[in-house]
């Protein structure tokens, strides 16, 4: 080998490893800066309570890569404790809701941690932790309405409802007697314009989202029902899990150590801390 071949292979070699160790695969190779994990999160910002964004690190927000905004939330919380138990540095991706379970499968995130539901459809294309959530379907509607007066989801019959794409919610509407079903909508703040402006009267949604649409936002009120009167939900439609890449035991067994750590009260105090939080609610 001539002396100018030798050289262009010892640039080449230099390059390859430069990039191995420079690469961000997440969850696992090194931040060249501190030399610690990389765990890659992926989220709404914009799913209050549990993610939301804003325009600082108040509250101990995370910055959002690529932007000059911060997140926050229920699941920038859990995030955090999931990456500090794993020795990790905790890096938040902004992804629409669609785009959140496709982001897990091609690897730009490690998990999707953005209240999503443990469903059998879903475990088709991603494994998923324990739940680090359990949350119950109920009704978001106005205060002044006759659905505030409901006592069964019997009594809502006739309602115009509509819920987030995507979502167990949105198939539950259909179990409102002669529903008038609008198509869902993308995100939890467009839900609460539609309700507000009177384009529906009955958002369905689980616990956190309506509890935290009531607080910032007086005029709007959660219904909840006895158990026997209330949406018939199975246990997949309750259950809040991490979205991770299937095959990934690693990161699976790291992240259900701390979770089967906490209890659900443990869940809800968080919970109850982040919709206090919430911008709206200031």
């Amino acid at each position: 080998m001539n002396l100018k071949k030798f050289l262009k292979a010892a640039l080449c070699s230099a390059m390859v490893v430069a990039m191995a160790v420079t690469a961000g695969c997440g969850g696992g190779d090194k931040k060249a800066d501190s030399g610690k994990k990389v765990l890659k999160v992926g989220m709404e910002c914009a799913y209050a309570p549990y993610n939301w964004s804003q325009p600082s690190a108040d509250g101990g927000a995370v910055k959002i890569a690529g932007s000059n905004e911060y997140a926050y939330g229920y699941d920038v919380m859990i995030a955090k404790k999931l990456a500090d138990s794993m020795g990790a540095d905790l890096e938040i991706h902004k992804i629409e809701w669609d785009g959140l379970a496709p982001a897990v499968v091609s690897g730009k995130i490690d998990a999707a941690i953005a209240g999503m539901s443990i469903t059998s459809k879903r475990k088709e294309s991603v494994d998923f932790t324990k739940p680090y959530y359990y949350a119950t379907v109920v009704a978001l509607v106005k205060k002044d309405s006759p659905q505030a007066q409901a006592k069964s989801v019997a009594d809502l019959k006739g309602s115009i409802a509509t819920s987030q794409l995507n979502t167990i919610w949105y198939d539950q509407i259909d179990q409102v007697p002669d529903v008038k079903k609008l198509p869902a909508i993308d995100n939890v703040p467009g839900m609460i314009v539609a309700l507000k402006s009177g384009k529906c009267n009955l958002i369905v949604t689980d616990i956190p989202t309506a509890k935290a649409a009531a607080f910032a936002n007086p005029d709007l009120t959660m219904v909840t029902f006895p158990e026997d009167k209330g949406f018939k939900t199975s246990k997949e439609d309750v259950e809040i899990g991490i979205a991770i890449k299937k095959g990934n035991k690693e990161l699976a067994d790291a992240m259900n150590k701390v979770l089967s750590g906490m209890t659900e009260a443990d869940f809800n105090k968080i919970m109850d801390e982040a919709i206090k939080k919430q911008p709206l609610a200031k």
